[in-house]
């Protein structure tokens, strides 16, 4: 039974920075913004930086398909405002294209938002189009949906939206799940007791899907069930109790891919890692 556990870690000065401040929390897994996160369009990787990335990864141990890269948080695929689609989708591809040059198997997303101006199904078809069009235009990368906690009008906080898109995915083994536990508590999946815990992952697995899931991101919650507020807190200081987290770590269901946290004191992440791993 193997947990790959990390943090989201940063990546200032360069990529390669991340690998090391993953290995300093004493990770086996990390995510990280492979460029700034609030600004529309970045630089270019440098070859030099791509390739001091790939050799600093083998060297540290770290296997590639553990890696988890996080896109911009301006994007919004499933945007009704042409001018925000256009540079959505500029700037996914750009995070698609970064991911292969650095070889990384993965590319977490946050579906998007319909803002009052198109239907439901109309934005999550549109955001399935947006992914397939990615898709096309790069290989080797998984398109990974992260669930969302559902404020505002952001999608993907019920299980069966994230089914809309993948069921409009052309290329299904290229599209995967990241299910963030806080996220899956505000959006009114009550993971606090085991009844509660065993309903939601059945339910997971009847509307989308174990064999999709990708990725975790293991966060504690400030608001409780059904609170549609993402606010994320550390371990064991939230709504989802300690009980919850012994659930997930005894749970073979997430083996084998990056756990990873995104917890608000960084100073935290070693002693939040070493605890899970004493569970």
């Amino acid at each position: 039974m193997t947990k790959y556990i990390g943090a989201h870690v940063s990546a200032s000065g360069g990529v390669g920075n991340a690998i090391l401040n993953a290995e300093a929390i004493g990770a086996n897994a990390f995510a990280l913004f492979t460029r700034n996160q609030r600004s529309w369009v970045s630089k270019p990787l440098p070859q030099l930086e791509i390739d001091g990335f790939k050799a600093l990864l083998v060297d540290r141990g770290f296997k590639p398909e553990m890696v988890l890269p996080h896109d911009s948080y301006l994007i919004n695929l499933g945007s009704p405002d042409e001018e925000t689609l256009q540079k959505s989708r500029a700037a996914f591809l750009d995070e698609m294209q970064r991911a292969q040059q650095l070889s990384l198997k993965l590319m977490n997303f946050h579906p998007g938002s319909h803002l009052n101006k198109i239907s439901e199904e109309e934005c999550l078809d549109q955001i399935a189009r947006e992914v397939n069009l990615a898709l096309s235009k790069t290989e080797g990368v998984t398109a990974v949906i992260e669930n969302t906690a559902g404020q505002g009008t952001n999608l993907g906080w019920k299980f069966e939206h994230i089914a809309r898109i993948i069921a409009g995915i052309d290329d299904k083994s290229r599209v995967g799940v990241c299910i963030d536990t806080c996220h899956t508590l505000a959006a009114g999946y009550d993971l606090t007791t085991e009844m509660g815990y065993n309903f939601c992952f059945e339910e997971f697995e009847r509307v989308v899907g174990f064999k999709y899931l990708r990725a975790i991101h293991l966060n504690d919650s400030k608001k409780g069930t059904g609170s549609h507020v993402d606010r994320h807190e550390s371990l064991g200081l939230g709504m989802m109790g300690k009980d919850f987290f012994t659930r997930f770590m005894h749970d073979e269901h997430f083996d084998n891919m990056p756990i990873i946290l995104e917890t608000p004191d960084p100073t935290r992440w070693a002693e939040e890692i070493k605890w899970l791993r004493s569970l």
